[in-house]
This record gives structure tokens, C-alpha cells and sequence, in this order.
């Protein structure tokens, strides 16, 4: 794994040992930062299930304000600061470890984030529970792009509840990037 593009451009990142994590290829990332190439200068990013910090050290590198990594596992935690330390982002990037329910609710009350990448445990039912509550702690504004990365099976059928609505969705092999936006960004205008 290493970083594509960008200051840290072709640095290689450490991931943590063990399957707990899965780290987003190489690729895939491409195609993703590709994708969201004209929003990330200057945005503030925000990284949910952070892993190695891989997503939202690219970021960085491409030129994001700030990026918050969340992670709860140690061993990954650790790979993040060792990452933003090698990568000399550090300085833009904050590491949260801990649960992310109660990372959420610690960034309450601050800057809503313009990039939002969420990538939970597979087959766990995260999606709709941190959905709802970046949306009821104000963590998204309108213009904000919230990406979800999930197995390909992964029924989306709450998303309505949840107060977003599907822009695209990237499918690969056996996964998907979904991009929402706040369903009712168009009324608060």
C-alpha cells in the first residue's frame, strides 16, 4: 500500500498486522480519488473505520485542510500515527482512537466535514447507524460528500431514514463505493 499522488506521493504506508482490517487497494483508491479529485483541496476529511489511515492520508497528500482519523483497534491506531508521521502530514491530521459512536459525538459541535469515508466491518450494520448520526450531529453540511465503502451485498434499503440519497455508486469486484449527499440539501439552500 502506498500513497498515489501528491506530496507524499509513492511513499509506502503501513498497514496492520492481522485481518482485522482491510486495507483499500492501491488501485481501487485510485479510482475513488479520481473520482472526488475537484473536492478534496482544502476539505476537511474525515476517516471512519480508519484502518492504516491509507484513505484519509491521501487526502492529505492531495492537498485536504485536515483530515480525522478514527479507529478503535490499537495495532491499527499505531500503523496511523506511524503513517502521518512518514508521510510529514501529521501536522494536519488528528487521531481519534476509539469507538467511532464516541468519536461522533466528540466532534459534535465543531466544523462539519466537506469528505466523509466510512469503511465499517463488512455484514455489521454500521452503515445506518453512523449515517444517522452524522446527519443529527450536524457533522455533514449540504454540500458535503459522504462515501461508504461496502461488501456488494450490503442492502441499502434504510438509506431514506437516514436523510441521504444515493448520487452513484462505483462497483468493483467485490465491493462498491456509494456516494451520498443530505436528501434535503436542494430546501436548505
Amino acid at each position: 500500500m502506498r500513497v498515489i499522488a501528491g506530496t507524499a506521493r509513492r511513499l509506502p504506508l503501513k498497514t496492520a498486522p492481522g485481518k482485522d482490517t482491510r486495507p483499500t487497494t492501491d488501485r481501487i483508491k485510485e479510482t475513488l480519488f479520481n473520482m472526488i479529485q475537484d473536492r478534496v483541496y482544502g476539505a476537511r476529511f474525515l476517516d471512519l473505520f480508519a484502518g492504516s489511515g491509507g484513505i484519509g492520508i491521501e487526502a492529505l497528500s492531495r492537498g485536504a485542510e485536515r483530515a480525522v482519523f478514527v479507529e478503535n483497534d490499537r495495532r491499527a491506531a499505531a500503523c496511523i500515527r506511524e503513517n502521518l508521521a512518514f508521510t510529514k502530514l501529521a501536522d494536519r491530521g488528528e487521531l481519534l482512537q476509539m469507538d467511532v459512536m464516541a468519536a461522533l459525538g466528540r466532534l459534535s459541535g465543531g466544523r462539519p466535514f466537506d469528505l466523509v469515508f466510512i469503511d465499517p466491518p463488512y455484514h455489521e450494520g454500521w452503515e445506518e447507524q453512523v449515517l444517522t448520526r452524522l446527519r443529527e450531529l450536524g457533522l455533514v453540511h449540504k454540500e458535503s460528500l459522504v462515501i461508504v465503502e461496502a461488501a456488494m451485498e450490503t442492502s441499502f434499503d434504510f438509506l431514506g431514514g437516514t436523510g441521504f440519497l444515493l448520487q452513484k455508486r462505483k462497483e468493483y469486484k467485490t465491493n462498491a463505493h456509494l456516494f451520498l449527499q443530505l436528501a434535503d440539501r436542494e430546501a436548505e439552500e
